[in-house]
């Protein structure tokens, strides 16, 4: 009698362990899989890259990207715009650089610091968009040759700091010229 009780405690004592493990297991999966979903989304809505010649892979957090891009600009625009976004701890930026990969085949290597500049004003709205405290849709992002212009109206001074601090830390960021009105309600 001894032996069926313990046994029976035994086995509840590792069916709970095991479930407690696989809870844990799925609510990270679960975490990974939200990270995948919003990393390809961005991907996605970004209209200089070819989502779908980019793959993504997360493992406890860490994204990493394969597939192909037309240029060193694209490969470092997606890397940082999945460095951002909430919960990735790394990126492994696997990405092959295939020149004449876009349509057409040209090669936009020719006009990097346009193709810097377009990298910069993306990655400043995407990370205004994800910024909650900041009405990242209407704040306009222009940039020329490292220069972040940013218009628009936003509800108080303090969202007019952070949408320009978050310019300013912005990879490529030579300087911000902030240009943002405060919405005085009277």
């Amino acid at each position: 009698m001894k032996r069926t009780t313990l046994a029976v405690m035994m086995t509840l004592a590792l069916a709970g362990t095991s479930v407690a493990v696989s809870a844990n297991d799925w609510k990270d999966s679960a975490k990974d899989a939200w990270i995948d979903g919003k990393a390809e989304t961005t991907l996605l809505l970004n209209g200089n890259l070819n989502s779908f010649k980019i793959n993504t892979d997360v493992k406890d957090g860490k994204v990493t990207l394969t597939g192909k891009v037309s240029s060193d600009v694209d490969k470092a625009l997606a890397g940082e715009l999945i460095e951002n976004l909430e919960g990735v701890k790394s990126v492994d930026n696997k990405l092959t650089v295939v020149p004449n990969e876009r349509k057409g085949g040209k090669n936009h290597d020719k006009n990097s610091s346009g193709l810097t500049d377009a990298k910069v004003a993306t990655v400043v709205k995407t990370r205004l968009l994800f910024e909650s405290e900041v009405s990242g849709t209407a704040i306009n992002v222009d940039v020329e040759n490292g220069v972040v212009m940013l218009k628009g109206e936003v509800a108080s001074d303090s969202e007019k700091d952070l949408a320009g601090a978050i310019a300013k830390k912005t990879k490529d960021v030579k300087r911000v010229d902030n240009q943002l009105t405060v919405a005085r309600n009277y």
